[in-house]
């Protein structure tokens, strides 16, 4: 049976990962296979440290599209994928992998999984989290500061050097694919509630006696 796929999507800071957690919390966690878009940056070990530095992480060329789709395919055909461990410090890929198995639902999260029309063509269900910008740049600044060893210099020089001009290029536009859009991230109880009741709705109809065997 066809999995269910769900994307989120949002520009940084949006509250993406607070919406993703409520709809595996809802739809439960053993049901879905969990996948963000992070994971795939491509790896820059080849580069010195200082042109690592320099890439535009916000634009779509610095994610490796290709293997998260032939990943989704792979789920899709009931197969395991290893998805790769990125270290944000580093700018590299890790040598240890992150197995996911296939499940019912597979969840998505990016900011720029549906500026790829391969891959949003993937989804079953597009959400796009709407945040207001200064309210994703306060998130954003703490997150890279607290989790990325980032310092605030760093921080704001990347925002506005890559992150807000990748943003109204692509992110932004980028909502218009969605099916639905969720105002004030994962505060936004109605929003998720419907967008669970969908998920749900679909894997009855895709197959009720096999939800159990899963």
């Amino acid at each position: 049976m066809k999995p269910v796929i769900v994307g989120v999507a949002g520009g940084s800071g949006s509250g993406k990962t607070t919406v993703s957690n409520a709809i595996l919390e809802r739809v439960g966690a053993e049901r879905i296979a969990y996948i963000q878009h992070d994971a795939y940056y491509r790896d820059l070990s080849h580069l010195p440290f200082e042109e690592r530095a320099r890439v535009n992480f916000d634009h779509p060329d610095a994610l490796e599209n290709e293997l998260l789709i032939d990943h989704l395919q792979q789920l899709a055909a009931n197969q395991s994928v290893a998805v790769p461990i990125y270290d944000f410090t580093s700018h590299t890929r890790r040598a240890e992998t992150h197995c996911i198995r296939p499940h019912r639902v597979i969840l998505v999260e990016g900011i720029l999984i549906f500026a790829d029309k391969l891959l949003r063509e993937m989804m079953d269900i597009k959400i796009y989290v709407d945040t207001d910008p200064d309210i994703r740049f306060i998130r954003r600044l703490q997150r890279d500061m607290a989790e990325r060893g980032r310092s605030l210099q760093s921080v704001i020089q990347q925002y506005l050097g890559t992150v807000r001009p990748m943003h109204l290029e692509f992110v932004e536009p980028s909502k218009r694919y969605a099916d639905v859009i969720i105002p004030e991230g994962g505060f936004n109880t109605i929003a998720i509630d419907m967008v669970v009741a969908r998920v749900e709705s679909m894997l009855e109809e895709s197959g009720p006696n096999l939800l159990r065997n899963i």
